[in-house]
């Protein structure tokens, strides 16, 4: 990922922090969000936020399954900053619900539009999948190429 690229998921991060943090949803610290099969949910991301998440994230031991998040340790997540926008937009809070998805819709059109700005191909699919196709040492995160679509 170029730096003007990267430098533009990065605002897109902050601008839905801030409009997470202006609809104030609750959270119980209980770790649904991240037990995915439990919950009946799937975590999608982009190539992008893929990489972003995998330059700093701590290490996990592949196969990842679909079933949870590697990164959640005792209900908390373990690679907050780097996090990508489904694990910052979602929210078990049931008043929430209707915002979080404008939110994600609004997101998730905005990386489309980068995208094709930069030319840089679209890749959208769950965490698992990604995760799988990096190939990193366990003991120290790196830059890891993504396959293209």
């Amino acid at each position: 990922m170029t730096h003007p690229l990267r430098t533009r998921v990065l605002a897109l991060y902050a601008a839905v922090d801030a409009a997470i943090a202006a609809a104030a949803p609750k959270c119980e610290g209980s770790g649904r969000c991240c037990r995915f099969t439990e919950y009946g949910h799937t975590l999608f991301l982009s190539q992008f936020e893929a990489e972003i998440l995998l330059e700093t994230a701590p290490a996990y031991e592949p196969p990842i399954t679909r079933d949870g998040c590697p990164f959640q340790v005792n209900n908390l997540c373990t690679a907050r900053d780097e996090r990508p926008l489904g694990c910052r937009i979602y929210f078990c809070d049931p008043a929430y619900t209707d915002t979080g998805n404008r939110i994600t819709e609004d997101a998730v059109a905005e990386l489309k539009k980068l995208a094709d700005e930069f030319d840089a191909g679209w890749q959208y699919a769950p965490l698992h999948v990604f995760l799988n196709a990096a190939e990193r040492p366990r003991e120290t995160p790196r830059r890891i190429p993504l396959p293209r679509a």
